[in-house]
């Protein structure tokens, strides 16, 4: 457990050092946030710093940190140090300035953000990126969190499009993420999820009592054989590809500039935007190292390992019978918090896409409706074609990672510009570049090659990056 104790300590003790020095280089004001400035009384209002992080928190931890960390504990303890590093030094910096950014820059969305830093042309492609992302995230999250909910509390085994309570299931989900697209921010996301967010934590802290009330086992790091996973996935880029929320992830940035517009005062930042990604990776790394207990224990059948039926075998293990309902709960509710604020998301991106206001409720119905038909679609396509959910997955994975390098470029031009330490944004920005060009390189999903030359391919790809930046800045800035 040394490994495990020490990958706390760089999580607490380095998020806590690097985020003063993280904020002093953003230099927070006292201007005036849009939230106060632009309050509309639908997506732009002040909300309490204490509602703020709680709304972050479920925005932003999706199934991610959960079941990204039963799949990432297969590679054994080298989780315990990648996933708070990664937090810390990539995670928590992306959060922030993608939040932050937004705040200086009157609550824009992730895509004017980046057409304001890194051009219009960038952008023309990345909102087609973000929009297909989160339209695939929400697809997703309206039959998982059906799926476990027709199990869990209905015992259904038929999740097909054709199974009546499967299908009122699903149309209950998604009629729930329509109602918090379109009421504003505080009737019920502002409303709920304080509540709520106090259910995933209670959840998580029994499974962390049952460590020492039922036994955890945990070896340590092995120097000689760093990489444990079954399959040899490798770390470099599997690894990051696999534990995303827990690590960094680019949909965070997507929900950071939704309280971007409640935000009272900037100096709030560093609570709303780095600490709660700091507390998402402390849940992944605890749910990572109930997954490796069972896993060495034995427990798990061969065929749901790294599954989200290993949720189940942690709360029996971990947690008393009459308590387990609360971990089962915080788990079904995660990817109900987390698609319906995608929702929001991409009906906040469009409308700013078309400057379109959004307090007459008919200005919204236009965006949500078409966004409800293409729902809709994707929804039927991904449940009557079995392979359907697997392809949309891997490629929510790759896009999902994708999606946050023009975030952390976009914030090393803006400290470029104000001469601040820039290589906080561009080395993290570089290295994601680095594995996802790796993984799309190297993946059957993609071109197929051989490991090495798809990592030598990426790190040329880099450097051209790197070197484009560089030139760039100096030319404009």
């Amino acid at each position: 457990m040394i490994t495990f104790i020490i990958g706390l300590l760089i999580l607490l003790v380095g998020s806590l050092l690097y985020s003063g020095y993280v904020e002093k280089q953003f230099v927070p004001t006292d201007a005036e946030t849009p939230a106060v400035k632009y309050n509309d009384g639908m997506d732009f209002m002040p909300l309490s710093v204490r509602k703020n992080m709680f709304i972050q928190l479920l925005n932003i931890a999706g199934m991610g940190p959960i079941l990204g960390a039963i799949q990432g504990a297969l590679f054994g303890p080298v989780a315990f140090i990648i996933i708070p590093l990664g937090a810390v030094i990539f995670g928590g910096v992306h959060d922030y300035f993608a939040g932050m950014l937004s705040v200086r820059n009157k609550g824009e969305q992730v895509v004017s953000i980046v057409r304001d830093y890194l051009g219009k042309h960038i952008a023309s492609i990345y909102i087609w990126l973000v929009g297909v992302l989160l339209l695939l995230l929400t697809t997703v999250f309206v039959f998982t969190s059906g799926d476990i909910i027709a199990e869990r509390f209905f015992g259904q085994s038929d999740f097909s499009l054709y199974n009546p309570v499967v299908l009122s299931i699903y149309l209950t989900v998604l009629g729930y993420f329509i109602l918090a697209t379109l009421f504003p921010i505080d009737k019920i996301i502002g409303r709920f999820y304080p509540f709520i967010s106090m259910l995933l934590l209670i959840g998580t802290a029994l499974i962390v009592i049952g460590f020492f009330t039922k036994g955890v086992h945990l070896h340590e790091l092995n120097f000689a054989q760093i990489n444990e996973h079954p399959l040899k996935l490798a770390i470099l880029p599997m690894f990051f590809m696999t534990v995303s929320c827990g690590l960094l992830s680019g949909f965070h940035a997507t929900q950071s500039t939704i309280i971007s517009r409640t935000l009272k005062s900037e100096f709030e930042g560093k609570k709303v935007f780095y600490f709660m990604m700091i507390l998402e990776s402390l849940i992944a790394m605890i749910w990572a190292a109930a997954a490796m207990s069972v896993y060495s224990d034995g427990i798990v059948p061969q065929h749901i390992v790294g599954t989200a039926n290993v949720v189940n075998i942690i709360a029996d293990k971990f947690v008393p019978l009459h308590l387990a309902f609360i971990v089962t709960i915080a788990v079904v509710i995660l990817p109900i918090t987390s698609g319906d604020t995608a929702m929001r998301s991409l009906r906040m991106i469009i409308a700013e896409k078309f400057n379109l206001s959004q307090q007459p409720v008919k200005n919204r119905l236009i965006i949500v409706i078409p966004m409800i038909i293409v729902l809709m679609a994707a929804l039927y396509w991904a449940k009557v074609k079995a392979e359907s959910f697997g392809l949309i997955w891997r490629y929510f994975n790759f896009s999902n990672q994708l999606i946050s390098i023009p975030v952390l470029l976009s914030a090393t031009v803006f400290l470029y510009k104000q001469s601040k330490n820039f290589f906080i944004t561009l080395i993290p920005g570089l290295f994601y570049l680095f594995i996802t060009f790796a993984f799309i390189l190297a993946s059957n999903i993609g071109f197929n090659m051989n490991l090495d030359t798809a990592r030598l391919v990426s790190l040329v790809l880099v450097v051209i990056v790197a070197v484009a930046m560089f030139v760039k800045m100096k030319k404009n800035f």
